[in-house]
């Protein structure tokens, strides 16, 4: 079973609220840019990466939760997100029963994900190899006999 195949499965397993959600949610991530590939992570969580993992899906209790793997450094304008401030990396947001999404909102959010991811990786791509330490060259100098 595909990763995407698997995340069709959860969102028809959950038949209340929570699946209707997921389901949004991944129909305006994957909108966002024809390049998200979809990942089947961490013993059951839906992920979707560009260059990086943007953002991890899971269906809780009471609540959806969207999480940016990098979430403190992107903008967030639009103030989506509501939780996972008390960390330095990661960023949330907690979709409860009857909460709507701003679409325009998240996509802008997606796509500033991947343009960070993109720049994490060329940095990457760029840094010089490390030059192995060298010993000076000692060279034996023939002495002229007499």
């Amino acid at each position: 079973m595909t990763a995407s195949e698997r995340i069709d499965q959860m969102i028809e397993d959950l038949t209340d609220w929570r699946g209707k959600t997921l389901a949004g949610l991944r129909k305006s991530i994957l909108a966002a840019d024809s390049e998200i590939i979809e990942e089947w992570k961490w013993m059951g969580s839906p992920v979707w990466s560009r260059d990086g993992i943007i953002a991890v899906g899971n269906a809780h209790k009471g609540k959806v939760k969207l999480t940016f793997m990098y979430g403190a450094q992107l903008p967030d304008p639009d103030k989506l997100f509501n939780t996972g401030f008390e960390g330095n990396v990661r960023r949330a947001i907690d979709l409860f029963e009857g909460d709507k999404i701003n679409d325009r909102a998240l996509k802008a959010l997606i796509r500033a994900a991947i343009e960070l991811n993109q720049a994490k990786s060329s940095k990457t791509a760029k840094k010089p190899a490390k030059k192995a330490a060298t010993k000076p060259v000692t060279r034996a100098v023939a002495k002229n006999k007499p």
